[in-house]
């Protein structure tokens, strides 16, 4: 029988699914939340808010878009740092949060991370569920060109596992689930770890 190193084969990728895993798995980093905002009618502009309240049954309070419990799309969240990337791609100085109509707005960690993961945002356990592309409002909101700005820079949408108060300046943070059989995020209505 031949042996093989286990360093040759990480090279050649017959064990690049663990090794995937535990990357993936590595999250340290704490993000925050730098922006909040509801839409209280369809097609309306978003208001800026302080804090919000995450429903399991209705997503987000005050916003037209109530989420029916179990929906992969009760909340939309986007990366701050990527707003600076499409002001560049538009040639603009800077892109107001109001435009991209999501629902929160994170800095400090790469929301992709988070997709297909629990993560805790203030009092409200959430589940990334899916990355959430551009819309054609993209056009009128940022001008011509916005929906291609957009692209790749959507953010991602997310389910609220546990109800919960969200503010401005709360961290994010990654839940760590031992048995991802069991979580709420593979789940809908499963145990919250």
């Amino acid at each position: 029988m031949l042996k093989i190193s286990p360093s040759i084969t990480r090279v050649t990728g017959l064990f690049r699914g663990n090794i995937a895993k535990d990357l993936m798995n590595s999250l340290p980093q704490i993000g925050k939340v730098v922006w909040l905002g509801i839409r209280p009618e369809r097609r309306a502009k978003l208001h800026a808010v302080e804090s919000v309240m995450l429903d399991v049954d209705d997503g987000v309070a005050g916003d037209h878009f109530n989420g029916p419990a179990g929906s992969k799309r009760q909340v939309t969240l986007f990366q701050d740092e990527h707003l600076r990337t499409i002001a560049e791609l538009l040639h603009r100085e800077a892109v107001d949060p109001l435009d991209i109509r999501r629902n929160i707005v994170i800095q400090g960690i790469n929301l992709l991370a988070l997709k297909d993961q629990e993560f805790r945002i203030g009092d409200a356990l959430l589940c990334g569920t899916g990355t959430c592309p551009p819309c054609s409002r993209m056009e009128e909101n940022l001008g011509p060109g916005g929906y291609n700005a957009m692209r790749g820079h959507g953010g991602i949408t997310a389910r609220v596992v546990q109800s919960g108060l969200v503010s401005v300046g709360n961290p994010v943070s990654r839940c760590v689930v031992k048995d991802v059989s069991a979580a709420s995020c593979h789940t809908p209505g499963g145990p919250a770890k």
